[in-house]
C-alpha cells in the first residue's frame, strides 16, 4: 500500500521575504512557475508504481500518454502492452514515446508493430539517423504516464521485469520511487508529453473547441514539474540552488552518480557550512571495470564531511532529493552531464512540509539496507565489501547504461584536470590517469604500425560529417527561400 500522508502547504500571505525572493529564485532556475493546489502520492518500488499505472490506464475514458525510456518485451511489458490495447479498442487514445536506444534489445519491431495494429499511436525518439551524425547522444529518459488529463505519474521506473524481480534467481525487485499527483500541475506533465511529441513528429492535435480547462485544484501541494530538454540545464540549476540554500539538511539518493566539479564544489561547501549532506547510491553494476572510477568522485565528498552510503540490494535506481524538511524532488534526472544537459528528463520539485518529512522517512529507511563509505585513519577510500548474499545476483543486475555514462564522464574530468592543470588531482585518480596514458600509448603504436586501417574509419567519419553539414545548410537554404517568398507574395 503506497505512502499517504496529509499534505499541508504554508498559510496564504505568510511568505517570508525570504521565503518570496527564493521563490523567485527558484521559478527562474527551474523555468517554471510553482503550481499549487496539487495532491501528490509517494510510490515506492514497482509493488506500488505498477499497481497504480495499470488502475489508471483501465480507468481511462478519453486519453492516455505513457512515455518511457525502457519498454520491455516481458512479462511486465506484456502485462502493460495487453491493458494499453484493451483501451485502445475501447475507442481511447493512447500515445507511446519509447526511446530507441534505452529499448534497443528490449522490445521487438513485432512487438511495437503489434501495438500500432490495435490502434496505438507509438514514437520512437532519436533512432540512428544518417543526417545526425551524433544525435544518439540525446536521449528521451522521461518516466511519464498521464490519464484523462486527471492524474499523472512522474517516476524513475521504467516497464520491465527488471523492476518487479526475479524470485527464481532470487533476484529482489529494484528500488525506485515515483509519485502519482492530481491537480493543475497534470496539465504540466501533459505539456511535457506534447513537446516531446511533436519533437518527433506532428504535434498534438488542439482542442477544436479550444475550452479544454485545466484541472481543477485537488489537494494542498505546491510544485514544479521540470522538463528539461537538451542543453536547457533546469534542473542542474535547481540542483545547485537547493545545495546553496539548504540550512540543515540535504539527503540525495542517485542511480548513476558523476556529479561535475561545480554541483561537487557546492555539495562540500554546504557541508563546510554544518549541513548533513548525505548521498546514497547503489553497489550493483554490470561493468565491475567502472565501480572504483565511480568510487573515485567519493573522496573530495567525503574528506568534506559528506556522508556517502552504497545500497546493498540488488539495484537503487531512484532519482532523489530532501532538504530541510521543506523541499524534494522525485523524478528521472541523475546527478551527472548526461542527465543535466544532453537528455530530455522530467522531475517533480515539491515544497511541502509533510511530503517532505515522509521523504526524510523513506530515505532513514533506506539507510537502513546500506553501508557507509569511509576514509580510514591513513585517508584512504574504504568502500564497503558487498555482502555475500548479493555477489552472484548483482551480476546479474543489468542497468540502463548510466553506470558506463557516469563512468565515462569521471574519466573525462580527471583526463581533462590532469591536461589543464585546472585543479588538485585526488591520489585515487591516479588509476584513471594511468589506464588513460596507457590506453593513449596504445593508440599512438597502432596509428604507428596500421596508419592506413586506422585511417580509413577517420576519413569516413569526417566525410559523413562534411556531407550532413552541407546538406543541412542546403535545407536551411530552401527553408529560408521560401520564407522570402512568402513574404513577397504577402507584400
Amino acid at each position: 500500500m503506497a505512502l499517504v500522508l496529509p499534505i499541508t502547504h504554508r498559510k496564504r500571505g505568510a511568505v517570508s521575504p525570504f521565503r518570496a525572493v527564493a521563490d523567485q529564485a527558484f521559478s527562474r532556475a527551474a523555468g517554471t512557475a510553482l503550481v499549487e493546489g496539487n495532491d501528490i502520492r509517494l510510490l515506492l518500488d514497482a509493488g506500488e508504481n505498477y499497481p497504480a499505472w495499470l488502475e489508471a490506464i483501465r480507468g481511462a475514458e478519453s486519453n492516455i500518454h505513457f512515455e518511457n525510456y525502457i519498454f520491455s518485451d516481458d512479462t511486465a511489458g506484456r502485462m502493460f502492452a495487453e491493458a494499453l490495447t484493451a483501451k485502445a479498442r475501447e475507442g481511447v487514445r493512447v500515445r507511446i514515446i519509447y526511446d530507441w536506444l534505452g529499448s534497443f534489445g528490449s522490445a521487438s519491431r513485432r512487438f511495437w508493430n503489434g501495438l500500432r495494429a490495435a490502434g496505438i499511436e507509438v514514437r520512437c525518439y532519436n533512432p540512428p539517423r544518417w543526417d545526425s551524425p551524433l544525435g544518439w547522444l540525446s536521449r528521451d529518459h522521461r518516466k511519464t504516464l498521464t490519464v484523462d488529463s486527471k492524474v499523472g505519474f512522474v517516476t524513475g521506473l521504467c516497464v520491465s521485469q527488471r523492476w518487479l524481480g526475479n524470485p527464481e534467481k532470487k533476484l529482489e525487485p529494484w528500488r525506485d520511487t515515483g509519485v502519482a499527483v492530481r491537480g493543475p500541475s497534470v496539465a504540466e506533465i501533459e505539456q511535457a508529453f506534447a513537446s516531446v511529441w511533436a519533437m518527433i513528429g506532428d504535434p498534438l492535435p488542439e482542442d477544436p473547441s479550444g475550452s479544454q480547462a485545466a484541472p481543477a485544484p485537488a489537494g494542498e501541494a505546491a510544485l514544479r514539474v521540470v522538463a528539461s530538454t537538451p542543453s536547457t540545464a533546469g534542473l542542474f540549476r535547481v540542483d545547485q540552488l537547493v545545495a546553496a540554500l539548504a540550512r540543515h539538511r540535504l539527503w540525495l539518493t542517485d542511480a548513476y552518480y558523476a556529479g561535475t566539479t561545480a554541483y561537487m564544489q557546492a555539495l562540500s561547501a554546504a557541508a563546510g557550512d554544518g549541513v548533513d549532506v548525505r548521498l546514497l547510491v547503489p553497489n550493483a553494476t554490470d561493468l565491475p571495470l567502472l565501480k572504483p572510477l565511480s568510487r573515485a568522485g567519493y573522496r573530495p565528498l567525503l574528506e568534506a564531511g559528506v556522508r556517502v552510503f552504497e545500497w546493498n540490494g540488488t539495484m537503487l535506481h531512484a532519482k532523489t532529493a530532501v532538504a530541510d524538511s521543506r523541499w524534494a524532488r522525485v523524478g528521472s534526472t541523475n546527478l551527472n552531464v548526461a542527465s543535466w544537459f544532453g537528455n530530455c528528463e522530467i522531475d517533480v520539485v515539491v515544497e511541502n512540509e509533510a511530503f517532505a518529512h515522509l521523504m526524510e522517512e523513506t530515505y532513514l529507511r533506506d539507510l537502513e539496507n546500506a553501508t557507509e563509505v569511509v576514509l580510514d585513519a591513513r585517508h584512504k577510500l574504504r568502500a564497503p565489501k558487498t555482502p555475500y548474499r548479493y555477489r552472484r545476483v548483482l551480476a546479474h543486475a543489468r542497468t540502463s547504461g548510466g553506470r558506463a555514462a557516469a563512468g565515462a564522464i569521471r574519466i573525462g574530468h580527471t583526463l581533462g584536470a590532469a591536461f589543464t592543470n585546472r585543479r588538485v588531482l585526488e591520489p585515487v585518480e591516479s588509476r584513471i590517469m594511468f589506464g588513460g596514458g596507457a590506453a593513449l600509448l596504445l593508440l599512438a603504436t597502432l596509428f604507428a604500425l596500421f596508419p592506413r586501417i586506422l585511417a580509413y574509419p577517420l576519413v569516413a567519419l569526417l566525410g559523413w560529417v562534411g556531407v550532413v553539414l552541407l546538406y543541412r545548410a542546403y535545407k536551411l537554404f530552401r527553408k529560408n527561400r521560401a520564407r522570402l517568398k512568402s513574404v513577397d507574395k504577402a507584400k
